[in-house]
Order: C-alpha cells, then structure tokens, then sequence
C-alpha cells in the first residue's frame, strides 16, 4: 500500500513510517522544511512538500496514495478554537480527495478526550468537557468520512507514548523533580494514567490502515491504568529524591501550571480490549515504569518544566 502520512517526521512519526516500510508499504510524508524532508528521505519515505495550511498539498498527497495517516496537530494552544480549526480544515482536505474510493483514512486523537473517573473504553462517547476536547471535532470530521465510501477510523493514542528520546509529559515530570528536588503526586497518588510503548503505538497505526473497519474508534492503550503515584515513586527512586503527597493547591505552583496539576492529578484510565480484540494487536514492548528505569529518560537533557 502506498501511504500518505502527515507528521511522519514528528516524535511518533518516524517509528511509524519505520513500521510501515518493513511492513513492505511505500510511505509518501508531508513535509513543510528541508529538515522534515531530509528525515523523511533518511528513513526511505518521499517527502511531499507542503503543510496542514496549504489544503492543496494536502488534497494532492491523498488523492495520489492508496491511504491516508493523519498524525499532524498543531497551532497555537492558547486558542483552542485555532486548533478546532486548523485540524477539522486538514482533515476534510485529506477525507474529500477520498470520498468513494474504500482507501483508508486513519486519523489521531487522544484519549484525554474520555471522561475521568472510570474506565472508559473505545465504545463510549468522548466528554465535551475533557482535557483535550478541542480534539472531539477532528474525530468527528474524519468519522464522518466513514459514510461516504472512505474506511475511515480514528486512533486514540495515550498522554503518555514513551520511548527513546520522548519530550511529553514525563520529561516534564523528571525535569520538575530535578527542579524541586521532590517527586510528587497529587493527594493519594492513586489516579490512573494509561500508557503505551511508541512501537506498540507504530503497529496498531498499521494495523488500523492494514484492516480497521469503517467507523472504528481504537484505543492505543498498551496499558489501561498506571497509578501515577507509582510514576512518581520510581521518578523519586532513579533521582534519589523524596517522593511527596501535594494538594492541589500545592501542585498547581509546583508543576508552574494549574492547568498541568490537573492533568497530573486526573484519573483517566481507558481499556484497547476492543481494539486488541478487533485487530490482533497485541502490545509487548516495555511498560512506562520499565522505560524509566532502564530507558533513556534520566540521560537525555531534560526539557524546561
């Protein structure tokens, strides 16, 4: 299959587009630099200049393939209604040029747009009021494709996708620790962040375009549940710091965001039963407390928290 991928030259991209060229697919990535170009070409994906604003370049990468990636998110985070924007723009531009064709169409989401508390799996609705509701509309946008002769499904992949080289939330986490000298949780610790592994995350992508049905929902969870205080405890471990119970009022000054506290004290755990069920994946790389202890996240310079 000849694969049109946005945001291949990302953090997760390049362990995707490695996936799907070992798996015998051709992989064309968009790219808006020479830099993005030149990591594509190093890879053996052929770069496709343009960006998520030139729709042109968008509309041309997937009608010229045989399925279409959707990875890219971007704009400014302060106004979530530019993002809305700039991703459902995107997203009808790739699924238009797709309208009748059967092609797949995968597009990404998180599942910070569930609801907290419980479980929640790839059957319930998103939460309008969620972390990462501005993500709801994409979803919508490119399900809506589903009816339209497009197999078009959307990935839900974790907050935390590790691996080498990782910039997200648990840099943040090591670097606060670093910075304070403590590793902290919220109140009890015990609320549930789910993870998966970048290379686990790079085979349910392929996956998904190999043979998801129309309209799928899948939930890239490698693991469905990690109490965060025990995230916290092996941070404090490795650094040879205490690891210490916070309020919220407390950790909204540690972390230097209330907006950050929150997510880092949000329960939010979500099952892939279905997902791993449906298309055979099957997740075996390290979990998140292995890929701190024995992966790279405490020798790579830790990013400003």
């Amino acid at each position: 299959m000849h694969v049109f991928v946005t945001g291949g030259s990302g953090l997760t991209g390049p362990t995707v587009v490695s996936e799907l060229i070992a798996a015998g697919h051709t992989v064309t990535g968009l790219a808006r630099s020479d830099t993005a170009a030149s990591r594509l070409e190093a890879l053996g994906a052929r770069p496709h200049r343009g960006s998520l604003e030139d729709l042109e370049s968008l509309r041309t990468g997937a009608a010229q393939a045989e399925g279409v990636l959707h990875m890219a998110f971007g704009g400014d985070f302060a106004d979530p209604e530019d993002l809305v924007r700039r991703d459902r723009t995107a997203i009808n531009a790739l699924g238009e040029a797709l309208v009748g064709s059967g092609k797949p169409f995968i597009s990404t989401s998180g599942t910070l747009v569930m609801p907290a508390g419980r479980v929640s799996t790839e059957q319930d609705p998103p939460d309008p009021d969620s972390f990462a509701a501005f993500r709801i509309p994409g979803e919508q946008a490119c399900l809506g494709f589903a009816g339209r002769g497009v197999r078009a499904c959307v990935v839900r992949l974790a907050p935390t996708v590790h691996g080498p080289r990782d910039y997200g939330f648990i840099p943040m986490l090591i670097a606060t620790a670093r910075k304070t000298g403590v590793s902290a949780f919220i109140g009890d610790g015990a609320n549930r962040w789910p993870a998966v592994h970048r290379v686990d995350a790079a085979g349910l992508f392929r996956l998904a375009l190999e043979k998801a049905p129309a309209g799928s929902v899948l939930h890239g969870t490698g693991e469905a549940a990690v109490a965060f205080k025990s995230i916290a405890g092996k941070i404090g471990e490795i650094l040879g710091v205490p690891t210490v119970s916070l309020t919220p009022e407390e950790a909204a000054a540690h972390f230097d965001s209330p907006f950050m506290a929150t997510v880092y004290g949000a329960d939010i755990p979500v099952s892939s039963t279905h997902t791993r069920t449906l298309l055979g994946w099957s997740p075996t790389h390290p979990t998140l407390l292995e890929d701190l202890q024995n992966g790279d996240y405490f020798a790579q310079p830790a990013p400003t928290p």
